[in-house]
């Protein structure tokens, strides 16, 4: 069986009911999330080996969350503990023309204050296949970012495949360094690389060739052009991906993604997602998505990213961060059959 590890934050997350704005109600529901482990319970739900680490206190919460991962049948043996406190994320779900907004509460969290040599990557790392990270972990703190290197280089040095989602996020790096002070250390030693062009021009310096991103949006071949230069400058990489979101309003997207494997663009079909239930984690779910198709259909790359594609669309039905589909809902969509009908 292939065996993932994937390393970041996880946090606390509490959301206004419903379309509610914040405290509308004296409610706030409580789940957990984010990027890393978003990813390892998608895996973990395909039947994917999969280990998430990571750094927490010793806490009532943090057990709660533990258990919670394990109940996905994640491995959680790697996780350590110190610190004072678990990070944590408000969010108010936008509806219609009134966009979502999130407000983050993760300054001085366990994993902010980790430090070169706390993790034995070696062990972790042991008889795995694949290494996960993302871009907003070395956006926390500067130690998050050394130890994420650490991770990367050691993952290079046992042959795993790494990937990466640059994520940028503009309000978490605030400890004096720019991400293009920090990723392309990082990012060199991926193989595998998702980003959309945002991602490339905010995180890498690299932009799209004849194409003003400012308008928030960009056709599959227009990121050709990105996905050439990424190539280039990061020679190991062996695809870069994007996924490709058109926002008709906050309740209606259209969603599909790209695929360059450096010698043929590939083209997922296209979804209309008319009713989100929760868009957070989607990202995530497209990364889980694809990391099983590359795994599974290793020399079919259109088969692994209409896989990603269909089970991110899945995850916008689903309440939470996580996205808790199966292998054979996501082959359902695939084959066509978007009807939602009952089934019995």
């Amino acid at each position: 069986m292939k065996k993932v590890v994937t390393f970041g934050e996880i946090m606390l997350r509490l959301s206004a009911p419903g379309y509610e704005r914040f405290f509308q109600s004296p409610v706030l529901n409580t789940a957990f999330g984010g990027g890393e482990a978003n990813v390892a319970v998608s895996l973990a739900n395909y039947g994917i080996s999969t280990k998430f680490v990571t750094r927490l206190p010793k806490n009532d919460i943090a057990s709660s969350c533990i258990r919670e991962l394990r109940g996905f049948g994640i491995n959680t043996d790697e996780i350590i503990f110190g610190g004072d406190r678990m990070g944590i994320y408000f969010l108010e779900n936008g509806a219609v023309s009134r966009a979502s907004n999130v407000i983050y509460d993760r300054a001085h969290s366990s994993i902010s204050e980790i430090k070169p040599g706390m993790i034995d990557w070696d062990k972790v790392l042991e008889d795995t296949d694949w290494f996960h990270w993302t871009g907003i972990t070395p956006a926390i703190s500067q130690g998050a970012a050394d130890v994420c290197l650490e991770a990367i280089q050691k993952a290079n040095e046992k042959g795993i495949t790494v990937s990466t989602d640059l994520n940028y996020r503009k309000n978490l790096w605030k400890y004096g360094k720019k991400p293009i002070e920090v990723m392309p250390a990082l990012v060199e030693g991926c193989d595998v690389i998702l980003g959309n062009e945002e991602d490339a021009a905010c995180v890498l310096n690299i932009y799209p060739e004849g194409v003003d991103i400012i308008r928030n949006h960009i056709d599959a071949d227009a990121y050709l052009s990105v996905s050439k230069k990424i190539m280039n400058q990061f020679p190991k990489c062996k695809k870069v991906i994007t996924t490709l979101r058109g926002s008709v309003s906050a309740n209606h997207n259209t969603w599909s993604g790209v695929l360059y494997n450096g010698k043929e663009l590939f083209k997922a079909p296209n979804y209309q997602i008319t009713h989100i239930v929760d868009r957070v984690g989607g990202g995530d779910s497209f990364m889980g998505g694809l990391i099983y198709g590359l795994l599974t259909f290793p020399d079919d790359d259109q088969k692994a990213l209409n896989f990603a594609v269909a089970a991110s669309c899945l995850k916008h039905t689903i309440y939470g961060d996580y996205n808790r589909v199966s292998v054979a809902e996501v082959e359902k969509l695939m084959s066509g059959d978007a009807s939602g009908r009952v089934s019995r």
